[in-house]
């Protein structure tokens, strides 16, 4: 047994060492005609002579080992033959961990040997060469107390490798997944905030972009009348965040003959964003002022005072209903916002009254605000001046106390508590009410004499304001905050019609005075400098020459100065606050004037073109470039009142105004109202120079690529009521 079996192993030898030396010898049984055979002979005989010599293979990939069979085996044979016998054993690659034992299959014929298992002694004898670290007791205390093989717990183990390579497929898996979500919790609110900042870079932008072009409207209104000023106001009372236009409109029955008593009087809203016609409220006489903002109760009704010669009607802003109504006769002025008289905590009214036979016989009217029932009677004054109506103004002095200002070409004053006790025999029932001012009252010329004389002479006064931005007989509406800024300021006065002082309302005395040519309309106060105290921008016209100026509020020193070919105009210039601090000045002309014979050709232009219609100019100036004017339109109208709106959202303002539009037939010019946006006007005006030269005498040019970048950037704000007392 012992010979045969040695027989075999001596000619399997020689067998393989004739392969080596590339002769193909056949074992009994094959074809010596197919590669694929011999090879397969040579893998059985390498197999059979391993077993024979007791050769472990190759079992590892450290340098230094020497493996004949595999170095022989690996001269002669070809790549194609890794390629087709060097494959995964069991499931295993090459990379598998085998019982902490590194098995990595290298492609060498040892190694893929191991898998041959014909004798389990000889298996079993390699095995423990291979692993040993496997102390019996292992072996014994397998489950069950089996017996233990090498080559069992192999193919335990290599089943338990199967699945722990299964398992780290499933964790790999759900890593894949988990950095999948991870990543996409990351790359989804980077995108959403790339989206967000592109709606707040574009879209934003466009949605302002339509705002701002918003079409511009125009309408016409009945009959002008000729150049009579209509009741103008602005107030939002359709809750949109635009002021809408609130206006007096005047018809004639018969147009072709319009005679006393066929007129038609009414008082109409138009929408500031649009144009169109809010409500009609029909009037029985003419509406000679609008004002709104009076607060009835804690809801936000806008309500609205229509106020005629012989009527005061307060009615819902939005809807034009009656809210209650009064009967007086020969009202004068506007109402008065007084502090709460009654302790309804409604804010009461004041009217003056003028009867015409009588003009020396001035009179005083209180009103509930919440029922406009007039509280008491009327009190007369016999006043010994003569001229323009001026006030009545409500003022608070520094002590608290409120006074009423008044009178015909001279100014006095009256304090609300004596008031109050002359119209209802009776004491006021807040505290407020019963306060005096004694530097006030030590004014008075004597103790009987319920007068306080704030400006007395020989000349008349022609205006009387506060000295506020903003202020003017179409902004003069009863909103608390506006009237409490305008009640505690100095005042601008304007005496003889050709000087303007400004007097402190601590002491009633003249800060400074400028002497000018006839000024026929109202000074406007806004900001031309930087020094915190509003100035004055005003005209006067002579000769078919009107002359505009601006003179410094902190000392009456002129600060701007141009002149225009322009017939008279009593048209208030507008003050818009911009976003520089400063304000811009919007008013009407004609074509600038520069030097003496520009004037002398104007004046002969002008005679000449007398019959034609005559083209007038509105300009804007900015104290940033005096020298410049903006035009920003122009036509043949003749504008009568004016207003400016404010929209905080867009930071833009509108100009609004009513024009005297004449017809070619005999029939009455028309009222016509338009509503112009300042920043979309600036961006197509015309930039006019004035041509003021310098100490050197060269003409100032400023550089154009800064002032359309200057106007660019330009935005209006809301207008506050704001004054800047002496000390």
């Amino acid at each position: 047994m012992d010979a045969t079996h040695s027989n075999s192993r001596d000619a399997t030898g020689h067998a393989l060492i004739q392969a080596h030396r590339g002769r193909t010898v056949a074992p009994p049984g094959s074809s010596s005609s197919s590669p694929l055979c011999c090879r397969s002979a040579r893998t059985e005989m390498a197999a059979a002579l391993s077993r024979a010599l007791k050769l472990p293979g190759k079992k590892g990939s450290e340098l230094g080992e020497y493996d004949p069979l595999t170095q022989a085996d690996s001269e002669d044979e070809s790549e194609e033959d890794d390629l087709v016998l060097n494959y995964p054993r069991n499931g295993l690659g090459r990379d598998t961990f085998h019982g902490g034992v590194t098995t990595k299959l290298r492609g060498g014929r040892a190694g893929r040997l191991v898998a041959a298992g014909d004798e389990a002694q000889d298996d079993e004898d390699e095995w423990r060469e291979r692993l040993p670290s496997k102390s019996q007791q292992d072996r014994d205390d397998m489950k069950g107390g089996q017996y233990w093989s090498p080559l069992r717990e192999d193919r335990d183990q290599l089943g338990g490798s199967r699945l722990r390579v299964h398992g780290t497929d499933e964790e790999e898996k759900r890593m894949r997944r988990k950095n999948a979500v991870r990543t996409s919790l990351f790359l989804v609110p980077l995108v959403c905030a790339m989206l967000l900042v592109l709606l707040c870079a574009f879209l934003i932008p466009c949605q302002k972009g339509a705002l701002a072009k918003r079409p511009q409207w125009e309408i016409a209104l009945g009959d002008a009348g000729g150049v009579i000023p209509p009741a103008l106001a602005l107030w939002d009372v359709d809750g949109d965040s635009v002021d809408d236009v609130l206006l007096s409109v005047t018809e004639w029955t018969n147009d072709t003959h319009p005679t006393q008593g066929n007129e038609i009087y009414s008082a109409v809203v138009l929408s500031g964003a649009t144009g169109q016609l809010l409500w009609r409220k029909a009037m029985w006489e003419s509406v000679m002022y609008i004002q709104c903002g009076l607060q009835l109760s804690t809801k936000p009704l806008p309500v609205c005072l229509l106020i005629g010669k012989s009527i005061i009607m307060a009615v819902n802003g939005t809807t034009g209903k009656n809210l209650w109504s009064v009967l007086l006769r020969n009202i004068e002025s506007q109402a008065v916002l007084l502090p709460d008289l009654q302790g309804d905590s409604v804010p009461d009214l004041l009217i003056a009254t003028l009867p015409a036979n009588e003009a020396l016989d001035l009179s005083l009217t209180l009103i509930s605000g919440l029922t406009g029932a007039t509280l008491g009677q009327s009190v007369s004054f016999n006043l010994t001046g003569q001229g323009n109506l001026i006030g009545p103004l409500l003022h608070v002095t520094q002590q608290g106390a409120p006074y009423i200002l008044f009178g015909l070409g001279n100014v006095v004053a009256i304090s609300l508590r004596d008031l109050y006790i002359c119209a209802t025999s009776k004491l006021p029932m807040t505290p407020t009410l019963r306060r005096k001012d004694p530097l006030w009252e030590g004014l008075k010329k004597t103790n009987s004499s319920s007068f306080i004389h704030i400006f007395r002479g020989s000349e008349r006064v022609t205006f009387l304001l506060p000295l506020v931005a903003g202020f003017g007989t179409c902004h003069n509406n009863l909103d608390t905050v506006s009237n409490m800024n305008s009640s505690k300021s100095d005042w601008l006065l304007v005496y003889g019609s050709s000087k303007i002082s400004v007097l402190r309302h601590r002491d009633v005395r003249k800060q400074w005075t400028f002497n000018s040519a006839p000024i026929h309309s109202q000074p406007t106060p806004g900001h031309f400098n930087d020094d915190g105290i509003l100035d004055l921008f005003f005209q006067h016209s002579a000769n078919g020459i009107m002359k505009a100026q601006v003179i410094d509020g902190a000392n009456g020193r002129p600060l701007w100065t141009a002149q225009f070919v322009c017939p008279r105009l009593v048209l208030e210039t507008a003050a818009v606050s911009t976003s520089t601090g400063l304000s811009a000045f919007v008013f009407w002309a004609s074509e600038p004037i520069t030097g003496q014979k520009n004037i002398t050709k104007a004046t002969v232009a002008l005679g000449v073109a007398a019959a034609e219609p005559f083209i007038r100019k509105l300009f804007l100036l900015h104290p940033a470039y005096p020298t410049i004017l903006l035009e920003l339109a122009s036509t043949t109208d003749t504008a009568v009142a004016a207003a400016v709106s404010y929209e905080e959202r867009q930071k833009d303002a509108s100009y609004i105004t009513v024009s005297s539009r004449p017809t070619p037939d005999s029939k009455p010019a028309a009222h016509i109202v338009k509503n112009m946006r300042l920043r979309a006007a600036i961006a197509k005006g015309q930039m006019v120079t004035l041509g003021e030269r310098n100490k050197t005498g060269t003409t100032l040019k400023p550089d154009m690529f800064e002032l359309d970048k200057f106007y660019r950037h330009l935005f209006f704000k809301h207008q506050v009521r704001e004054s800047k007392s002496f000390q």
